[in-house]
């Protein structure tokens, strides 16, 4: 099953060297995900895409109301941990993504 992950900050290019270290952690555990960074003017056209969405630190109080708009097609929305995104831990943060695919899943 491909998991269809998207991640959102200010402009999407800190998050892009985060979704490469999620890529390479995906391939090493041979999981099939589709990895994607947008800036948060893209958000409200692309989250109908993904199974849920990832917003970078800097962008947290934006997580009211991107959970708002990602509730009516049923996506959840978290912010990244800040620790796992500082050091860019592509594993711990494509493990974050599919907890929460699943969480999502099980309701």
């Amino acid at each position: 099953m491909m998991m269809k992950i998207l991640l959102c900050c200010a402009a999407g290019m800190s998050t892009s060297m985060v979704v490469q270290r999620m890529e390479k952690a995906a391939q090493a555990n041979d999981i099939q995900a589709k990895i994607e960074a947008v800036s948060m003017d893209e958000f409200h056209e692309r989250i109908a895409e993904f199974d849920c969405c990832l917003l970078g630190p800097q962008v947290k109080y934006k997580l009211k109301e991107f959970q708002q708009a990602a509730d009516e097609f049923n996506k959840p929305v978290a912010v990244i941990n800040m620790m796992d995104y500082g050091m860019m831990n592509g594993e711990k943060i494509l493990n974050a993504a599919m907890a929460m695919i699943k969480q999502q899943g099980a309701q």
